[in-house]
C-alpha cells in the first residue's frame, strides 16, 4: 500500500497530512479564529513532520520507530500499546454511555457510537487476523495414528 513512499518519509508524511487536515477543518468551519487555528495546525504538523524526519535518520530505538524500521520487539510493544489504548477507549465510552443514560441526557449517543466503532474494530481484527481457532484441515486426522504403507 505505502511501498512507493520511502520508509523514512511515511510517518513525517502522515504527520504533515494530519496538520493539513486539522487546518482545513478550521477553515471550513469559517469562524473568525479559524485562520489562526488553521495556521497553528499547519505549523504544528510541519514541526512534527520535521521532528520525525530528523529522528528517523538516527540509529536509535526512537529513530527506528520514527523511520519505520522497527524490529519485531518494537512492533510488539506498539501493538500492545494500541491494544491497551483501544481497551481504555472502550471502557471510557461505556462509562460515558452509562452516565449519559443515567442522567437522562441527550449526549449519550456519541459514546454509543464510539463503543460500536471499537467493537466493530475488534471483530474486524478477529476476522482479518484470525481468532486463534485451529483450521479445519488441522483437525482432520487429529488423534488417529497414520496408517503404515507396509501393513497393506
Amino acid at each position: 500500500m505505502m511501498s512507493f513512499i520511502p520508509p523514512r518519509l511515511r510517518k513525517p508524511g502522515l504527520a504533515m497530512l494530519a496538520g493539513v487536515l486539522f487546518g482545513a477543518a478550521w477553515l471550513v468551519r469559517g469562524s473568525p479564529l479559524g485562520w489562526v487555528a488553521a495556521i497553528l495546525g499547519l505549523i504544528a504538523g510541519a514541526g512534527r513532520a520535521f521532528m520525525l524526519y530528523r529522528a528517523g535518520g538516527e540509529d536509535t530505538d526512537e529513530g527506528a520507530l520514527a523511520g519505520s524500521r522497527a524490529d519485531e520487539r518494537q512492533q510488539l510493544v506498539g501493538l500492545k500499546s494500541r491494544a491497551l489504548a483501544c481497551n481504555i477507549a472502550a471502557i471510557a465510552a461505556f462509562v460515558g454511555l452509562c452516565a449519559g443514560i443515567a442522567a437522562k441526557a441527550s449526549w449519550w449517543w456519541p459514546f454509543a457510537v464510539i463503543l460500536a466503532v471499537t467493537g466493530f474494530g475488534f471483530l474486524l481484527g478477529l476476522s482479518s487476523y484470525g481468532s486463534g481457532e485451529p483450521e479445519p484441515e488441522d483437525d482432520v486426522d487429529a488423534g488417529l495414528p497414520a496408517r503404515s504403507p507396509a501393513r497393506g
